[in-house]
């Protein structure tokens, strides 16, 4: 027995191809931007431990699991999401790309 295919009648002719107006540019690029001033925010304000005092990128993502210990508050611990998340974000905008071209 065929199952037929349930088509969105909605939108027939976007499948994901469509094309990009100014607008969609603009809300990417300022989405990083405010992604990035908040990385630079949490980073002015955070505490790090005693035991880690980081002095380049390295040291920062080594030194990062440390940020919530030793009474560490919001800020420190936002901190160590937005180090961790924006690599995994980059990686998926990259391989998003990539893969486009395959199609």
């Amino acid at each position: 027995m065929a199952m037929a295919k349930r088509v969105n009648k909605r939108f027939l002719n976007h499948h994901g191809y469509g094309e990009v107006r100014v607008s969609r540019y603009f809300a990417l690029y300022l989405a990083q931007v405010v992604w990035f001033t908040l990385g630079i925010y949490l980073y002015s304000g955070a505490y790090w431990p005693s035991s880690c005092q980081p002095q380049n990128l390295l040291e920062i993502y080594g030194c990062s699991a440390r940020l919530p210990s030793d009474g560490g508050g919001w800020r420190e611990a936002a901190l160590l999401t937005w180090l961790w998340a924006t690599p995994l974000l980059v990686a998926l905008e990259i391989s998003r790309r990539m893969s486009k071209g395959e199609d």
